[in-house]
């Protein structure tokens, strides 16, 4: 799929993927900047990818782990610094829910310590009941 917005493109066209950039975009981010270059990559490979692109250059990254059947999570959302501001986040969003794979699934999670005005604006909100979520969590991942 390609979404084309003047001179940016979004594509889940795995083929597209610069893994540096998106390396190094991901170590700018509170969340990712300790995280393994190997790791980084097997999760691109493991995902449905959308990278955002200005003319040739990766300038930000989304991946959607699925079943393509009932549930998505959102995960490594990325606009470089420099191309923040135009609406690019936003539309990097609407690009992933409104792929024609991902229709009709029963949840869409993710986690965010400062984006939640961005999300809102698509229609997520705070889980419903978080009691039936459990987790384990490991801070080395």
């Amino acid at each position: 799929m390609q979404w084309q917005r003047g001179d940016y493109t979004i594509s889940t066209d795995p083929a597209l993927l610069d893994y540096a950039a998106i390396v190094a975009g991901l170590h700018q981010t509170y969340w990712a900047a300790e995280r393994d270059p190997a790791l980084i990559i097997r999760s691109v490979e493991h995902s449905l990818c959308f990278g955002v692109y200005h003319g040739q250059q990766q300038i930000g990254l989304a991946r959607v782990i699925t079943d393509y059947a009932v549930f998505a999570y959102i995960d490594d959302v990325y606009i470089l610094a420099e191309y923040r501001g135009q609406g690019l986040g936003k539309w990097l969003v609407q690009s992933m829910l409104a792929h024609p794979e991902l229709q009709g699934l029963r949840r869409w999670l993710l986690a965010t310590r400062n984006a939640q005005g961005l999300y809102a604006q698509v229609g997520f909100g705070p889980l419903a009941s978080a009691e039936p979520w459990m987790e384990i969590f490991n801070q080395q991942s």
